[in-house]
């Protein structure tokens, strides 16, 4: 009897952009829903796909002491290496291609959108909404054109992307707000991250000269709101650099927590208060 012959096995991908380290088959979508495996290699789902787009106040991202008074073009796509029940914006994170709505945008025609704004008040582009980074080769391209153009940076991120790739393209960043979840592993396991990661990517930034660093925590009252880790957190940041502005922001129900309660005014207040003993510049949000 012939032998059965076995059918090749289909040579699978690794995607080495931040800790999930997905490994996919062909056609595979990663845990981030952005990005996919196709002829061997990985590539991403959401390059030019935007989902949002509008000029906003720089403060709303939000930033504190980084041109102040001033707007600029924000832009969104899909998708986030993050699984966070608590998501304020879930309805473009925690889907795919197929789910959501977008338009085709191509990094020149951003920069010229970008551009034609400037009358408005318009200083740059803001890479926000979902997780910019697992679209890293479209940020990447836009940010290299918009510095060709005089056009500011700025990104607002998770933070988990390993080094080599955040290295890549801190040089073409001129500010970056890191939201930081929390301040010990449960909690970044609970959401699908690394602490760790997301520590390295905030001492890279404040390392950086030419990088403006603002932290944002947002509360969740019984998850992240302790007296203990505040402390922590902040004391860590301080010993980066004291002047890292750190905003301390008050969660309301959303996405798979709609049932829990926002988070009481005053336990924001007095985290912030807490914070102010080690950094010298703490606000609060959403109060």
């Amino acid at each position: 009897m012939k032998p059965r012959e076995e059918k090749p096995k289909k040579e699978r991908v690794h995607c080495s952009l931040c800790p999930n380290s997905c490994v996919l088959a062909e056609g595979q979508v990663g845990a981030c829903r952005a990005r996919r495996a196709r002829n061997g290699e990985v590539v991403s789902d959401s390059y030019g796909k935007v989902t949002s787009l509008a000029l906003d106040p720089i403060e709303k991202k939000p930033f504190a002491r980084f041109m102040s008074r001033s707007r600029i073009l924000s832009i969104g796509s899909f998708g986030c290496n993050l699984h966070c029940a608590f998501c304020q914006n879930a309805s473009i994170s925690q889907v795919g291609i197929d789910d959501v709505s977008w338009q085709e945008v191509s990094p020149e025609k951003l920069i010229n959108e970008a551009l034609r704004l400037k009358p408005q008040g318009n200083v740059g582009i803001v890479y926000t909404y979902n997780e910019p980074l697992i679209n890293f080769e479209y940020v990447f391209d836009c940010s290299y054109l918009a510095h060709e153009a005089g056009l500011m940076n700025v990104l607002v991120s998770n933070g988990m992307i390993n080094a080599e790739m955040l290295e890549r393209l801190l040089p073409y960043l001129d500010a970056v707000n890191i939201d930081l979840k929390g301040f010990n592993q449960d909690f970044y396991s609970y959401v699908g991250g690394s602490l760790e990661t997301v520590m390295h990517s905030i001492e890279l930034f404040a390392q950086c000269s030419t990088c403006h660093i603002e932290v944002t925590t947002l509360i969740v009252p019984g998850m992240n709101d302790s007296e203990e880790e505040i402390d922590a957190l902040s004391s860590w940041l301080a010993s980066l650099n004291p002047e890292i502005p750190y905003h301390v922001s008050r969660f309301f129900p959303c996405y798979k927590m709609k049932e829990i309660a926002p988070t009481p005014i005053q336990s924001v207040y007095h985290l912030a208060e807490v914070a102010r003993k080690h950094l010298r510049y703490v606000y609060t949000g959403n109060c």
